[in-house]
This record gives structure tokens, C-alpha cells and sequence, in this order.
């Protein structure tokens, strides 16, 4: 008993241990907005559909329920500057801005807070802020990395993490940017085919490496890994990033035959691009394909051709001046100096470095200002990052307060809950004891009746041998003497067991049945049916459970005088219940279901009711006239 009361006292304990951790959860999933706000994002824009889009994020942005969750919140506002960016408007930085503040306010809610970093890190990113940018996107990554199972999917997270490689390469840090890149890599695999970032992983981690001046073999590696990549989707990846990579792999190794093979091809798809766009970094890339071949060329000591190459990116310099930038700028007129050094016209070559120098002074001051100025707004979100985790928390310290409140009142209502369950306990167990000893009665009741009806047995088994050896029939009364020591042998073995193999019972039966039809000088027939396609063996039932019924069957069921007297067992398996039916075929006189009952078959009904609810005696009249009695007994199957 004291055992199942400290089990119920774990449980009470593990209760309240789940009612703690559950109060502590936010409850914004629960919200019947949270899954028609994520349908809405999972939505592909279309010219067919964006003005609907549009529509349904605002009818969000302006619903009350969603006004007062700040997490839903959150999701608005970040799904409306995904929308503004996607269709070019300006709104996109007043929406982000508004989802960053309300989420920095939450406590976890790590998936929504990585989305929002990234978007925030791509806003500034465009603005030309790298430093704050990398700040956002490093916050991103560092969600990613720090919480495998985060809620968010292997696309999203791989564009967090090569993003952030991708903005601390910008800023030099090329030791973070591979550490981010191989992270990345490490979940491409789970992207479709044909994904960008499948590329974007390998075009990455080459260019980072080719950086960090590794070998070319730790290159070679990624290198036929994105070979393998455009051989089995050609029409999905742009060749301009393969050829890039190559341009890194050979730009180390000093064979410029080859580095020169792909930066026209390289040039070629530049120049695919340029003639329907000329975006600003379009024309960039245009102006370093021209220049970088004329560096190669110079590499190759080949002037003319070099003068060629950089007269062309001189051509895309004065037609689109404002769109280059001053690094690009300062890396053609150092191609030009080496030009003119290389033609052995030094005074050109002097020239193009004073501008050179010229150029390095304006770009780096310009730099410098910037990042100080990126800096001290760096400082500021910082800050801002610090008062909004003080005041985090002492929110939190109020919501334990509260909690610690609202644990006294769960202890108080656990304790009154679990008096009510001791209560409730010890009734069960005291019931369920009461039935044990009632059980325990009968067992005993009806161990005490055997003692009393074996005696009687006996005489009538001694009576019998005498008159077959008076008789002289020696060999009736040896067969006669065998079958009792049988059959007090599995008495005595089978009374001392709870459960028995089914097999036994039966021919503990068969051998009463026949002990009693040569007592009576076969004055009736019997047959025993049962499952012969069972294992019987396995089927455990109680012990000398049928034996009383059949005994009253013989003695007060049949006329032993008639050659018609039968007596017929049948045992049929029901799933888990054993079904039996004693059968005779009655007496002269009328049979009523309430005749020839007696003291055995009396405690025999109540063990079989005690036994389950499954369990149960019914008496009915048999098909030749005489008394059916039905038993069903659970049975218990041996493993």
C-alpha cells in the first residue's frame, strides 16, 4: 500500500511540475490568427494576386485581436515589408523597423526574431550600412546555430547563414564567414534540386577560401562538388557564378592560360546580362570583366591585348561614371599603371599611381566616416539592445511574482486534490482487498468441500473395486484403481495453482468422466469437445472450475438406466474468453433452470463471478431436453 501512495504522490508531483512549465509558455499559437497568418506568408506573389496579398496583410495590420499580440504583431508587420520589398515600394524599412522594435519586447519566440534580424540586416545591407547589417545578420545566424530544431525551414535558414558569411566577408572577417558558410553547407542537402542555395553555399565557401590563400586542394573539393551541381541542373544555375569560381581556383596557381579561358567566359555572361540591365552592380560587374582580363593579360606580358581589354572597361567607365564604384575605379587605373609600367612609359605610370593614391585617400576617408558614423549607430542599437533586456527583465521578476503567487494557489488546490484522491485511494484499495479475501473465502470453501466430498469418493471407489473383484474382473478394477491415483494426483497438483494449462483441465476431466462411467457400469456416454487447432497449453484458466458442474450433471441430469444418457463439454475460444458448455439430456421428470443446484456449484458461481466483469454462469434448457449450463471464463494466454 505505501508503495502505491508514493506513486500517487509522484504523479500529483509530476502534475504540477507540467501545470508550472505549461504557465510559463506564451500563448500565441493558440490564437485562431496564428495558421491564417502563416497560410498568408507561405502564399507565392503573382502579378495575379499581389493586390489581394496586399489587401489581406493589411486587413491584419488593422484587426484588433492582432493589434493587442505582439507576436502576431510581428508577423504582420514582417510580412508587410516582405511585400513592400517584393514589390519595389518604399514602405519596406518603416515596416521592419516596427516589427524589430515589438519583438525585441518577447521573450524566445527565436524563429520570428531570426526572420526579423535577417530582414532588418537586408535592409541596411542595401542602404550601403555593412556594419549594422552585419550586426542583424550575425543576431540571425546565431539563432540558427544555436538551436538545431528552431521552427523555420532549411531554406530560410540557409539564406540567414549566407547571408551573414556573405556580410562578414565584406568586413574582412573571413575566419566568421567560412565558419558561417559551412554551417550553411551543412543543410543544403535538405534543400530541393535545382535550389539557389545550393550554389550559393559552394560559390561561397570558394571565394572565402581563395581569400584566405588556402591550397588549392581544399578548394578543388567544393569546386567539383558545384561541377557535379550544374551537370545535373544546367537550366537552373547562372554559369557566371561557376566560372567565378574557377576564376578563384586558378587565380592562385599561376596558370593563366586558364584563368584567362573562363574570365571571358565569365565576360560573356556579363555581357548577357548588361545588354537588358544596367543596374548599378550589373555595370560593375561589366567594368571588372573588361579590367580583370586586361589584368591577365598584363600577368601574360601581352600589352596590346591588355590595352584592349582595359579600353573597353574605359568605355563602360565614361558612359556610366556615376554608377562605379571608387574601388572598382582604383582597381582598373592599378591595371592601367602596370599597363604603362609594362610598356616602359614610367611617367604614365607615375601618373596613374598619384591618382591612384589620390583615389585610396578620398575611398578610405569616405570609408573611415562612414563606419564611424555606422559604428556609433551601432552603439545605439546596442544600447537600446541593453534597456530593452533590463526592462525584460523586470518584467520577468514580475512574472514571477506572480507565478510565485499563483503556485501557492495550485499547492493549496493540489493538496485538497490529492486528500480527495488518498480518499478516494483507499476506498479502491480497501474494496479491492475486501474482494481478495472474499475470493481468497471461496478458494477455501471450496478446498474445504473437496475434503468433505473425497472421503465419500473414496468409499464409493473401494465399493466399486470390491464388486469388480467379486465380479473377478481383475482387470476392470486395476484400469478402475489407475484412473483415481490419476485423478487425485492432478487434483492435488491442480488445487494448489491459481491458473492451469488449458490441456490439463481437460484431461484432469476426461479422466473423472471416465472414472464415473465405469462406476456406473457405462450406464451413460460423454464427449468432450475443444479446439483442437489451438495450443492448448498456452490458455491458462482457474483449476476445477468444471468438474462440479459436470458432477451435477451426472448425478442429477441423466437416468443412468436409459441408453440415451449424455453427457457432452464443449470448450470454444472467444478472443480473450473461454466459453464452456455442460450439457445433459435430463431426467423423466421437468426440467426447471432451477433445479438440481448444489453447495459446490454454488461457491463454483461465485469464484467464476469473481473473476471479472467478462465472467458469468447462465443456465438454460439443452436441445435434448435436459439443462445447459454456459460458462465464460477470462483466460490469461502464457508467453
Amino acid at each position: 500500500m505505501y508503495r502505491y501512495l508514493s506513486y500517487f504522490g509522484l504523479v500529483i508531483a509530476l502534475f504540477t511540475l507540467m501545470y508550472c512549465k505549461k504557465s510559463q509558455k506564451t500563448e500565441n499559437n493558440e490564437s485562431p490568427l496564428a495558421e491564417p497568418i502563416k497560410k498568408l506568408s507561405e502564399a507565392k506573389l503573382s502579378p495575379q494576386n499581389k493586390d489581394s496579398l496586399l489587401a489581406a496583410w493589411r486587413s491584419f495590420e488593422r484587426n484588433e485581436q492582432v493589434q493587442r499580440d505582439t507576436v502576431l504583431s510581428t508577423r504582420v508587420n514582417y510580412g508587410l515589408a516582405r511585400m513592400h520589398a517584393m514589390l519595389g515600394k518604399d514602405s519596406v524599412e518603416y515596416y521592419i523597423e516596427k516589427a524589430l522594435t515589438l519583438i525585441e519586447s518577447t521573450k524566445d519566440n527565436l524563429p520570428d526574431k531570426a526572420l526579423v534580424y535577417n530582414g532588418m540586416g537586408n535592409i541596411l545591407m542595401a542602404n550601403g550600412k555593412e556594419h549594422q547589417a552585419a550586426f542583424y545578420y550575425n543576431k540571425a545566424a546565431a539563432i540558427i546555430r544555436s538551436d538545431a530544431g528552431l521552427k523555420l525551414s532549411a531554406e530560410a535558414k540557409t539564406s540567414m547563414l549566407l547571408s551573414a558569411a556573405q556580410s562578414n566577408r565584406y568586413l574582412y572577417d573571413y575566419g566568421l564567414a567560412k565558419e558561417m558558410n559551412l554551417a550553411a553547407l551543412k543543410l543544403v542537402d535538405s534543400l530541393p534540386e535545382g535550389h539557389v542555395n545550393r550554389q550559393r553555399a559552394l560559390v561561397q565557401i570558394i571565394h572565402i577560401l581563395a581569400l584566405q590563400k588556402m591550397p588549392g586542394d581544399s578548394i578543388k573539393v567544393y569546386l567539383e562538388k558545384l561541377e557535379t551541381l550544374h551537370k545535373k541542373n544546367p537550366e537552373a544555375y547562372q554559369k557566371k557564378y561557376y566560372y567565378n569560381s574557377k576564376i578563384n581556383f586558378f587565380e592562385n596557381s599561376g596558370k593563366n592560360d586558364s584563368l584567362l579561358h573562363y574570365q571571358k567566359l565569365m565576360k560573356i555572361e556579363e555581357e548577357k546580362i548588361f545588354e537588358r540591365d544596367k543596374a548599378p552592380s550589373v555595370v560593375n560587374n561589366m567594368f571588372l570583366a573588361h579590367a580583370n582580363i586586361g589584368a591577365i593579360f598584363i600577368e601574360m606580358k601581352k600589352g596590346d591585348s591588355a590595352r584592349a581589354a582595359l579600353a573597353e572597361a574605359n568605355k563602360v567607365l565614361s558612359a556610366y561614371k556615376d554608377k562605379i564604384d571608387t574601388s572598382n575605379v582604383i582597381i582598373y587605373r592599378t591595371d592601367l599603371a602596370k599597363l604603362y609600367d609594362l610598356k616602359g612609359d614610367y611617367k604614365k605610370a607615375a601618373k596613374e599611381l598619384d591618382t591612384i593614391r589620390s583615389l585610396q585617400q578620398q575611398y578610405f576617408q569616405n570609408k573611415n566616416t562612414r563606419a564611424i558614423a555606422e559604428m556609433n549607430a551601432l552603439y545605439q542599437i546596442q544600447a537600446k539592445d541593453k534597456s530593452i533586456r533590463m526592462l525584460n527583465e523586470d518584467i520577468q521578476i514580475n512574472q514571477l511574482e506572480l507565478q510565485q503567487n499563483r503556485l501557492w494557489l495550485i499547492v493549496v488546490v493540489l493538496i485538497v486534490v490529492l486528500l480527495l484522491g488518498l480518499i478516494c485511494f483507499l476506498y479502491y484499495y480497501y474494496q479491492q482487498r475486501r474482494k481478495s479475501q472474499e475470493r481468497e473465502r471461496l478458494l477455501l470453501q471450496q478446498q474445504l468441500l473437496r475434503t468433505q466430498m473425497e472421503p465419500h469418493f473414496i468409499f464409493n471407489t473401494l465399493a466399486a473395486v470390491q464388486s469388480f473383484v467379486r465380479l473377478d474382473q481383475k482387470d476392470a478394477a486395476i484400469q478402475y484403481l489407475n484412473r483415481f491415483s490419476r485423478l487425485l494426483r492432478s487434483s492435488l497438483e491442480l488445487s494448489r495453482q491459481q491458473y492451469v494449462p488449458l490441456d490439463e483441465e481437460i484431461e484432469t476431466l476426461d479422466n473423472y468422466l471416465r472414472l464415473q462411467q465405469m462406476r456406473y457400469d457405462h450406464g451413460f456416454s460423454y464427449e468432450l469437445q475443444y479446439p483442437e487447432e489451438q495450443d492448448l497449453g498456452a490458455i491458462m484458466v482457474p483449476p476445477m472450475l468444471v468438474q462440479p458442474y459436470v458432477e451435477n450433471a451426472i448425478v442429477h441430469g441423466i437416468n443412468i438406466d436409459s441408453d440415451k444418457a449424455l453427457i457432452s463439454v464443449v470448450f470454444e475460444l472467444q478472443k480473450d474468453i473461454l466459453v464452456i458448455r455442460i450439457a445433459d439430456t435430463g431426467k423423466l421428470q421437468k426440467v426447471s433452470k432451477t433445479s438440481h443446484r448444489s453447495l459446490s456449484g454454488a461457491i463454483s458461481n461465485e469464484r467464476i463471478l469473481l473473476l471479472g466483469k467478462k465472467a458469468s454462469v447462465e443456465t438454460s434448457v439443452s436441445e435434448a431436453g435436459g439443462r445447459c449450463v454456459t460458462l465464460h471464463i477470462p483466460v490469461v494466454f502464457e508467453k
